[in-house]
């Protein structure tokens, strides 16, 4: 029972909300068999369900235990006064998010104190596509997973920046992995950016991105060559190790 439920938590964690019958199909069970350890599972905070929509996600117990990992790794406590730094230095709302799904997942946040801002408090999740990290992470993927997961995304338009069209977003993608930082243009929410760089481990992946986000009108073109190097300083002060020079990634051809 312990093993049906991690797997179930495993399907609810890579994806952005899923059904019971989708949950089911996906593990090869049966409905009645899913939705009973669901609803253990949400007893407990582990998992919650969507009213509206009648679908499953990672709930704040799942979370707690994430950040309990991310605790020991140390990366958030050693991103807190990176964070604060990035903030002051900007102006404008610092964030350290992960992969998690199809997701970026926010783990912590410095927040300015400009009565506009962006607010994304931990355990809030931001599609991969429309995300300054999101696409920080995406951008340096080794090319097998990268068209992967592009194939894999549902590339949902929130606004007219949105690259919603798989090519305009290995096309972007490319561009970020040569110049070291990705640039979210109102792609999620119409009059606000996002400059965001990964954070790589000491295996040379990118496992983490931190990033700068607030209004157009603050973050400028003017602003925008000062922002990106804070954010890259940032992002490099909180690395282990470099990106391996030849790996390929956001470059090559699209997904099959």
């Amino acid at each position: 029972e312990v093993c049906r439920a991690l797997d179930i938590l495993d399907v609810i964690a890579a994806a952005s909300g899923l059904t019971l019958s989708e949950i089911a199909q996906r593990l090869g069970q049966a409905p009645s068999t899913v939705h009973r350890v669901l609803v253990t599972l949400a007893a407990r905070g582990v998992v919650e369900s969507d009213d509206v929509t009648q679908t499953w996600h990672v709930g704040p117990t799942a979370f707690r235990h994430g950040t309990a990992f991310m605790r020991r790794s140390g990366l958030v406590e050693r991103a807190r006064p990176v964070l604060r730094r990035l903030m002051e230095a900007t102006g404008e709302t610092a964030n350290l998010g992960i992969l998690n799904g199809d997701a970026v997942l926010f783990l912590s946040q410095a927040e300015t104190h400009e009565t506009i801002r962006a607010f994304f408090p931990p355990g809030t999740r931001s599609a991969l596509h429309a995300s300054g990290i999101g696409k920080a992470l995406l951008a340096h993927m080794p090319a097998p997973e990268l068209r992967r997961t592009v194939g894999a995304m549902v590339l949902e338009r929130f606004t007219p920046m949105t690259l919603a069209e798989p090519q305009a977003l290995l096309d972007d993608l490319a561009r970020i992995r040569a110049r070291g930082y990705s640039l979210d243009n109102e792609e999620r929410t119409l009059g606000m950016r996002c400059i965001a760089a990964p954070i790589f481990d000491l295996a040379g992946e990118a496992a983490a991105g931190i990033s700068v986000s607030g209004p157009v009108l603050r973050m400028s073109d003017a602003r925008l060559s000062a922002i990106c190097e804070f954010v890259i300083g940032a992002a490099r002060e909180l690395s282990f190790g470099t990106p391996p020079a030849a790996a390929p990634g956001a470059g090559e051809s699209g997904p099959a």
